[in-house]
């Protein structure tokens, strides 16, 4: 927001407060203020005191209060004095600028705009005309990546990323929570999904290096307008939760390559259950051992392929017959056969599903 339109309302209100008051941006810098001579002063340390205040401080003389988070809650305003007309000072500073700072995102900050369109917090209707009073390009094509933050940093997530992509004509990112940041990419139109997963890798490996912090990345499909991104941003969601479940190996998953996994998830819960019921009898999957289910695993993953599959565990080839032909007495499927093979890999999705959710199963 302008620094000269807080200056300007805080010039008018001089005389009603009467004392000397302001407001300190992210950096913790006096940016507007009654007393023009402050203007630029460093006040390191109050944000550190607010965190651990659900009210106002007091520090050196100076009440001090954070606006509201539904403000965009990165600015503090602060009164001369530490009397309770200081405190009752701050909270109707924090109020009013509060909302002309949100007042203002609203109608001129396009990062804003992407994000009430990402969060549905937009009729369909006036996009059209909030893009063009912002002389917004909206037929562009973005993608969108969700990145959550495994651990804390010492900077701000949403710095960190921000740092990353500088081109704000082009890129916006937007803070959607605490740990979770996401980032809204003009792309060519016909972009490759392995681009973008390249792109997302680049990220994840260099948060890692450079802020030794890990990070899961869900990527949407390629939303082609501005209204598409409330659908990506579901998709790049949707992403990260599947991922969670079926890749628990990947930190970075796409919309477009979840699979069957994408299906099951939007699946109901007892629906699920009622399906693993029908599949295996009464505790036949549960008595399958870790060295059974591997050799499943390596079976599936070799196409069904007998020869390949012992040669890759090192087994005898009559070995695996045995170990499926096991799998057969136990739960009636022959996985030698392409429909009793797809049966018992969705069945095992669905169980290890269900073991993510508070299920009775």
């Amino acid at each position: 927001m302008s620094n000269r339109l807080f200056q300007g309302v805080i010039q008018q209100m001089k005389d009603a407060i009467g004392r000397v008051f302001g407001i300190i941006d992210e950096s913790e810098t006096v940016i507007a203020c009654s007393e023009l001579t402050m203007i630029g002063e460093s006040r390191q340390g109050i944000r550190e005191e607010l965190a651990f205040s659900s009210d106002a401080v007091v520090l050196d003389g100076y009440t001090y209060r954070a606006l509201d988070a539904s403000f965009g809650g990165d600015a503090i305003v602060f009164v001369e004095g530490d009397d309770r007309a200081a405190a009752r000072d701050t909270e109707i500073l924090a109020i009013s600028l509060g909302n002309l700072k949100l007042l203002y995102d609203e109608k001129f900050d396009k990062s804003s705009f992407i994000k009430n369109i990402m969060l549905d917090n937009i009729l369909p209707s006036d996009i059209y005309t909030k893009s063009k009073e912002l002389q917004f390009t909206g037929d562009e094509s973005r993608v969108v990546l969700v990145i959550k933050f495994q651990g804390r940093t010492e900077v701000l997530p949403y710095e960190i990323v921000s740092g990353m992509f500088p081109d704000r004509t082009r890129d916006y990112v937007i803070n959607v929570g605490e740990q979770d940041v996401v980032l809204v990419k003009e792309v060519v139109p016909e972009v490759e999904i392995r681009e973008l997963e390249k792109l997302a890798e680049t990220i994840s490996e260099t948060l890692s290096a450079e802020f030794l912090t890990k990070v899961s990345i869900g990527i949407s499909t390629v939303a082609e307008g501005l209204k598409d991104l409330a659908r990506a941003y579901k998709e790049a969601r949707i992403a990260l939760e599947v991922g969670k479940v079926f890749d628990t190996e990947k930190n970075v998953v796409s919309y477009e390559n979840l699979g069957i996994g994408r299906l099951i998830y939007q699946l109901p819960i007892t629906l699920c259950e009622i399906f693993l019921q029908e599949v295996f009898k009464k505790g036949s999957l549960e008595s399958l051992d870790r060295e059974t289910l591997m050799t499943v695993q390596s079976f599936f993953e070799n196409n069904l392929n007998v020869s390949e599959t012992s040669r890759k565990l090192f087994v005898h080839r009559n070995t695996l017959v045995y170990r499926l032909e096991k799998i057969r007495k136990l739960t009636g499927l022959d996985l030698r056969e392409f429909d009793h093979a797809v049966t018992f890999k969705v069945a095992l999705m669905v169980k290890k599903y269900l073991s993510s959710k508070p299920s009775k199963y």
